[in-house]
């Protein structure tokens, strides 16, 4: 038997290597997302409020060791959720938050060296998911008064393009489409034989939806979480909506058991529960119309028509006030190249005590 020397010298002294997929290694990755939990988080999109403590409660009461033992079941609350969408079981997909419906979609209907088409800026993993699986994403720019037009979406789809990502409202600039324009865009795709995913993990916060071009048109799909509104960023759940034959593909990459059988116990309550999502939006809702009212007595910019959060151009520095927010206990982002606004703060909008909260700190704070 030959030992490595041998081998080594029959291959002419080459360099053997392990490989290591050069995509993966090349991402730019952050993962600053710890050490949080005594903070008021407004830097992530959270419900800074969340659900109730007695309703929590109530909903473990029913939890029991054989509950936790069992591998979770989808059936029951998959056929539940398609009753709220008023639509099939077979319409939808469960998945770990929506980040993984969207990252199965690109891999469904993209091939390696394919175009994706996108605009910025938006949530990240849409690019991230394309630089791993090796696609070329195309970004759409907005304009300097931070404003996203069909004819600029439409101007960069070609016979190339395989899928078109939207997000309604996008996060973070918190735009949003009419009927009328997206229909203009989805006449363009279909034309082009275009795949269109289109990201609703704010939609609870606008209120026109394009669920039903998913339940009733191929290559149109829809991605959906319980993190926002639902207050679950916690439990890890989403889905994925669209017709039976996309779906199916999408459920064919899934690993078995990927939706844990809290998140769809918390999930069903909440949907089971009468009132409960209007009051969870009213609440929101009235934080947001505070904090906009008060920001533009003080003199603040500021852009979002719709989602829960906002863009602020402050008085000073934004990434010295993201820093000082935080030794007053409050998370803040800040982002740069933000049109008219350039370097500006994404604040997460909620309940009016969590924005009162913000007001008070950015008066301290944010003085020239």
């Amino acid at each position: 038997m030959m030992d490595i020397r041998h081998i080594y010298q029959l291959y002419g002294g080459m360099n053997l290597m392990y490989y290591v997929n050069q995509n993966v290694k090349n991402l730019k990755r952050v993962f600053d997302q710890n050490s949080r939990k005594e903070y008021l988080r407004l830097d992530l999109n959270e419900n800074p409020g969340g659900i109730s403590q007695e309703f929590i409660d109530k909903v473990l009461a029913d939890v029991s060791p054989q509950f936790l033992a069992e591998y979770p079941e989808t059936l029951e609350f998959s056929e539940k959720l398609a009753d709220y969408l008023n639509t099939d079981k077979e319409h939808i997909c469960l998945v770990n938050g929506s980040a993984e419906g969207i990252r199965y979609v690109i891999e469904a209907f993209t091939e390696p060296g394919g175009t994706i088409v996108g605009v910025t800026p938006t949530y990240a993993m849409f690019e991230v998911y394309s630089e791993m699986y090796g696609r070329n994403y195309i970004p759409v720019t907005y304009t300097s008064e931070m404003k996203m037009s069909t004819e600029r979406i439409i101007s960069k789809l070609d016979k190339d393009v395989q899928l078109l990502i939207l997000v309604n409202p996008n996060n973070p600039v918190g735009n949003t489409y009419t009927e009328e324009e997206f229909q203009e865009i989805f006449a363009k795709a279909r034309e082009l034989e275009i795949t269109i995913l289109v990201d609703e993990a704010y939609h609870y916060f606008y209120p026109n939806t394009f669920i039903q071009y998913a339940i009733n048109n191929r290559h149109v799909l829809v991605t959906r979480t319980f993190s926002k509104l639902f207050s679950m960023a916690g439990a890890r759940l989403g889905y994925v909506v669209g017709c039976p034959e996309e779906i199916e593909l999408v459920q064919k990459l899934c690993t078995p058991h990927n939706v844990n059988a809290f998140a769809e116990l918390f999930a069903q309550k909440i949907i089971e529960t009468p009132g409960m999502i209007d009051e969870l939006i009213e609440k929101h809702n009235s934080g947001r119309e505070y904090l906009k009212k008060n920001l533009s007595d003080l003199g603040y910019e500021y852009e979002g028509d719709a989602g829960n959060f906002i863009f602020i151009k402050p008085k000073t520095d934004a990434d010295v006030l993201v820093e000082n927010m935080k030794q007053e206990g409050i998370l803040i982002k800040s982002y740069d190249g933000i049109g008219k606004f350039g370097k500006c703060l994404r604040v997460t909008t909620g309940e009016k005590k969590y924005m009162k909260m913000f007001l008070k700190t950015l008066l301290k704070l944010d003085v020239i």
